[in-house]
């Protein structure tokens, strides 16, 4: 069976596909259009909360903007986009009051990624390597089945925190700070 080779998308032209209207998640890898499961209801909540925390913080102080499943592109020539569950931009890399309708043009300082039941530790190192090579500062990768939240400043190194931890924007967020355990509430 013979199979027909497709041309590689760019990131503008994945966003202008429409969205599938089974409600499942894209992303696009190295001009590849990738389709995942739709998010389950633990995974919304949680990262629900996250969003929540992050924007109450962030607009009381005028920091800066938190995003959902908004598109990061992580690689350029043979585009690759990601949606972490929820960003945080400081006001110098999407300033306050700038309308950004697409992509923005520089990463974000911070992204969460709530694991999934579907997700792979394979494909959890992957993202975290292509979110720090495109400028992301820190990344919280929050497991719902343990409750925990894993705080990355580079790929490579993360520490874990659970439930009764504190978990801190560290340099990125100077002043946020909450427990582990809100996330899950």
């Amino acid at each position: 069976m013979a199979t027909v080779a497709t041309k590689p998308i760019t990131a503008e032209e994945f966003f202008e596909l429409p969205e599938p209207a089974d409600g499942s998640k894209q992303e696009l890898v190295k001009g590849e259009v990738v389709t995942m499961n739709a998010p389950g209801f633990e995974h919304g909540e949680v990262a629900g909360n996250a969003y929540h925390l992050l924007r109450v913080f962030a607009k009381e102080r005028n920091l800066g903007r938190v995003v959902v499943e908004s598109g990061v592109i992580t690689r350029r020539k043979r585009d690759t986009v990601r949606g972490p569950d929820v960003s945080y931009y400081s006001k110098k890399r999407a300033p306050l009051g700038r309308r950004i309708v697409k992509y923005n043009d520089q990463a974000p300082d911070l992204c969460v990624e709530v694991v999934s039941p579907s997700n792979t530790r394979k494909e959890l190192r992957k993202k975290l390597k292509e979110y720090f090579t495109a400028g992301v500062r820190m990344v919280w990768v929050v497991e719902p089945e343990d409750r925990s939240v894993t705080v990355f400043t580079k790929p490579e190194q993360g520490h874990a925190l659970f439930e009764d931890s504190e978990l801190t924007g560290g340099d990125v967020l100077p002043g946020f700070s909450c427990k582990v355990s809100e996330l899950f509430e």
